[in-house]
């Protein structure tokens, strides 16, 4: 097993160990943000509120992909520290095979019943072209979506996260010239957008699947073996990072849905542009938290104890000053980020600056939740991961976003999230406590 993995782990190395993980979730956040500034800035809010309308598809598609690799790299990590090279290897194949199907099918179905879909998403008569056009080739380039995302969680796995962060940034480089040439000189509109972000994922994809068919170092590809105690697994494991972007697609629907009711197109793209906003900040939780699971995995099956009480106080350590940190740069920087995507002055300015103020103060709350979620599938215990998620991402922020607009007005909805995540912060706390004498840490 590569020794970056299993090394003696202090501070500094495991944020080194961490950081590659945590750079390429910052920059693909920060890429993705890229994308809805050109769109906004080169073809309007309209547009904008589009890529919006139709992210709820394109989250079930990462949801999938995220289930799988976590939930894998989890099993696989344990495997490897195990010493069950061999099967850890057959494993690995066959969710890469699984996860590639899965784009081609959803590729298929989508494009054939796009036009429904686009409407039960609530596309309005002037978004509907800009909708259908977006939605179209992001579910032609949906395998490379996922290859993408299995690859990113697994070249940390096999102890090579720099290698996974040097082809993120080169797809999300590729994204971002690519954006400003397709919707800039050659005209294409918000169908180069999403060509430009499909090649962006395109790059590591194709890259990946070279890597771990012709290298073999820890891991890579061979032979796949079915077993379906490993996809049940993987699925029970990662159900939880699933159940994160499942309820991120249903809530970014009431999201539009209640915006359109309150202020129409300019207030979907308020929210548009407070939720870019949302995955850049929580980037940095969430790549430190994918960084250190493997590591968290392998000291787990290896039975180190000493070594995962250290990981989880460094853990624990770090993302508490760092919320701190994130919380008072988001609340100070809010008028400014809203500018980058629309003139001061406008409608859209006019309530996402508010919202962005007001939505900023979960990020005080958010990194022990996300953590604890991922700790928990980094121990295989799916069940209790998955109900952290469900009950922040999905449960507490619909019940909050359908009382709280009603009470307050239009400011519920800013707040609906920060609440969430405010009441999910007692959850993760009991569950360090009850779980810290099964687990050791």
């Amino acid at each position: 097993m590569s020794n970056s993995i299993s090394k003696d782990f202090k501070f500094f190395s495991l944020l080194r160990f961490a950081l590659p993980t945590m750079i390429m979730m910052i920059f693909m956040s920060l890429y993705t943000i890229v994308d809805g500034i050109f769109i906004s800035r080169l073809l309007g809010t309209d547009a904008l509120s589009a890529s919006n309308i139709v992210y709820p598809v394109i989250s079930i598609i990462l949801a999938v992909g995220i289930m799988l690799s976590t939930g894998g790299s989890a099993l696989i990590a344990k495997k490897l520290g195990e010493g069950k090279e061999k099967e850890a290897r057959e494993d690995f194949s066959f969710l890469i095979f699984i996860s590639f199907l899965f784009g081609v099918v959803i590729l298929f179905l989508g494009n054939i019943f796009i036009y429904p879909i686009v409407r039960a998403l609530g596309a309005t008569d002037i978004l509907l072209p800009y909708c259908v056009n977006y939605l179209s080739i992001s579910l032609f380039l949906a395998p490379a979506t996922m290859l993408q995302v299995m690859f990113q969680t697994f070249f940390v796995t096999a102890g090579k996260p720099l290698i996974g962060l040097i082809l993120t940034i080169s797809g999300g480089i590729a994204n971002m010239v690519l954006d400003y040439l397709f919707m800039g000189p050659f005209h294409m509109g918000i169908s180069g957008a999403a060509l430009a972000t499909g090649i962006g994922q395109l790059i590591p994809a194709v890259i990946g699947l070279f890597y771990f068919f012709f290298t073999r170092h820890s891991l890579y590809i061979t032979k796949p073996v079915f077993r379906f105690q490993v996809i049940k697994q993987s699925c029970l494991n990662g159900s939880s990072e699933m159940v994160t972007n499942l309820s991120c697609a249903i809530v970014t629907y009431l999201f539009n849905v209640t915006m359109l009711k309150f202020l129409g197109e300019p207030g979907v793209a308020a929210i548009t542009i407070v939720l870019y906003g949302q995955f850049l900040f929580n980037a940095l939780y969430m790549g430190f938290s994918m960084g250190v699971a493997p590591v968290i995995s392998y000291n787990h099956g290896s039975q180190n104890l000493s070594l995962l009480k250290r990981i989880f106080k460094i853990c624990i350590g770090f993302i508490s000053i760092s919320s701190v940190i994130i919380t008072s740069v988001a609340l100070v920087s809010s008028p400014f980020i809203v500018e980058i995507f629309t003139p001061a002055g406008t409608d859209t300015y006019t309530i996402a600056k508010t919202g962005f103020f007001l939505f900023s103060i979960n990020y005080i709350f958010a990194g022990i939740n996300i953590f604890s979620s991922s700790m928990f599938t980094a121990f295989s215990d799916g069940k209790v991961s998955a109900l952290i998620s469900f009950v922040r991402t999905f449960v507490l922020i619909v019940l909050n976003i359908i009382l709280l607009p009603y009470i307050i007005g239009v400011n519920g909805v800013w707040l609906a999230v920060p609440m969430a995540e405010f009441m999910t912060l007692f959850l993760s706390v009991y569950f360090f406590y009850k779980k810290r004498t099964i687990y050791h840490y």
